[in-house]
């Protein structure tokens, strides 16, 4: 039953995929002169990701903290990675913030070009010059106001439990003086898979905003805080094991990528 539900859902996903990018294109067209930030784009693309997620009767998601997060203003957001629906979800906090993704996501139709017109960052991981031209365009941002969005461990947790942060996020806020904002994010992992499009159940979805952490010139403590404050966030199947949180403490655990 799941797997003919996820048929038809996708299929209607990808036929309603190009009327949305088109309204996408046609706004970003007439808005970007005086719209500099892309602030109509972004709420245009919240909207059309919340869409998906508000049309699935197996989907739900709730959000907590969501004044914690600045219409306007600099600061790096960072959170844990379950799951691909984590993005559609994420979405749902209707801020005019910047994400940052893999490179390769940028070259998807209609998903990849939306991102292009909302100047998102991408990224090729574990490239140092892309690592670099990364850094530049998040400060970029930074200096215009507009928060930047990072999955701080760098990719989709493995098994579900939270993994160590990778330090790019926190050495971003530190240079910039800006705050970094905690964000815990549960119950996705459990509605679709890490490799497929199957559907394995409902999704009751948690998006957490968590209390901002001041500026520090400090990226380690910025990290370990961060880090702390999600775990502690996250319900018990999606907290660290020791080892992970052991492993804070290894430089190995602190590159950029």
């Amino acid at each position: 039953m799941l797997r003919a539900f996820s048929a038809v859902y996708w299929v209607f996903v990808v036929l309603t995929m190009p009327i949305w990018w088109l309204g996408a294109f046609v706004l970003w067209l007439v808005a970007t002169p005086f719209d500099r930030r892309r602030f109509l784009s972004q709420m245009y693309s919240c909207t059309w990701a919340s869409f998906y997620v508000w049309m699935n009767p197996l989907w739900r998601a709730r959000f907590t903290g969501r004044s914690r997060l600045p219409w306007s203003g600099p600061a790096v957001l960072v959170a844990n990675h379950l799951s691909t629906l984590d993005i559609l979800v994420v979405y749902g906090l209707f801020r005019p913030f910047k994400f940052v993704a893999r490179a390769d996501l940028f070259r998807v139709p209609a998903v990849g070009w939306n991102m292009w017109m909302n100047d998102y960052v991408p990224l090729v991981r574990g490239d140092r010059e892309s690592i670099r031209k990364m850094m530049a365009h998040c400060r970029a941002h930074l200096a215009r106001g507009s928060p930047v969005f990072i999955f701080a461990e760098g990719t989709r947790s493995r098994d579900g439990h939270l993994q160590p942060f990778k330090l790019g996020a926190f050495r971003l806020a530190a240079e910039a003086g800006v705050p970094v904002v905690p964000i815990a994010i549960s119950g996705t992992g459990e509605a679709l898979p890490k490799a497929g499009l199957v559907m394995t159940g409902r999704m009751a979805a948690r998006v957490q905003v968590l209390e901002p952490i001041p500026p520090s010139p400090d990226s380690d403590a910025l990290r370990r805080a961060a880090h702390a404050a999600i775990a502690a966030a996250l319900p018990e199947p999606n907290r660290p094991i020791a080892a992970e949180v052991a492993s804070l403490d290894d430089p190995a655990g602190a590159q950029v990528s």
